[in-house]
């Protein structure tokens, strides 16, 4: 008796499934993005750097125990507490002390002679140990930057009672893709005028090395 033939898959059309397939994972799929830290480094200076008073620099060490020490306005460096550093980064950045060209008109703070002149005089500055652990780096890092915003919301809400949003959550609105061109328009110069009034200087110092 004759062996009968094993019939064959017609895989004619295997190819064309392939290609469809590998068309509909590249349309759907979504790739992430790290964001990082929004950090700008400032441009290359060919002149002498400006020289800056001791009492404008708001100066943070941490440890490689986590600890947080700050040294402003002469202090010789105290120990604070993650959860006092926003409200004692607005104090220092809000305090007014300037006098003449250095008098700060939109600064609410005790206008202490012995602290920050105005806003784009303020420096906040901040060096880790090696042995910092990345967790407190970042929680230092967003309460510093939770104080910056502080402040910008409030000068953009009362400058621009009429938009609707505060500074930050302009800026998300204005960084939004689905905001229409004339939504971003209304909030560019505005956002630029906050930024300028309230530059967010803040320095970070190579990590020193644990002992």
């Amino acid at each position: 008796m004759a062996k009968r033939a094993a019939p064959e898959v017609n895989a004619g059309s295997m190819a064309d499934i392939a290609f469809l397939l590998l068309i509909f994972f590249l349309v759907t799929t979504t790739i992430e993005i790290d964001s990082g830290l929004n950090r700008k480094l400032p441009p290359i200076e060919e002149t002498e750097p400006p020289i800056i008073k001791e009492k404008n620099i708001f100066q943070l060490t941490v440890n490689g125990n986590n600890e947080l020490f700050l040294k402003a306005a002469g202090s010789d460096g105290d120990l604070i507490k993650l959860k006092d550093l926003r409200k004692a980064a607005v104090a220092f950045l809000d305090n007014g002390g300037g006098t003449g060209d250095d008098a700060c008109k939109s600064c609410k703070g005790k206008r202490n002679p012995k602290s920050s002149d105005n806003f784009q005089k303020a420096i906040i500055s901040l060096q880790n140990d090696r042995g910092t652990s990345y967790e407190t780096y970042i929680a230092v890092q967003n309460e510093i930057i939770a104080a910056y915003n502080v402040l910008r919301n409030r000068e953009f809400e009362q400058k621009y009672p009429n938009m609707g949003v505060n500074f930050v959550e302009g800026d998300i609105e204005y960084n939004d893709a689905r905001t229409s061109p004339e939504r971003k328009a209304q909030l560019k110069d505005k956002l630029e005028d906050i930024k300028l009034l309230i530059p967010q200087k803040f320095s970070e110092a190579e990590p020193k090395k644990s002992n």
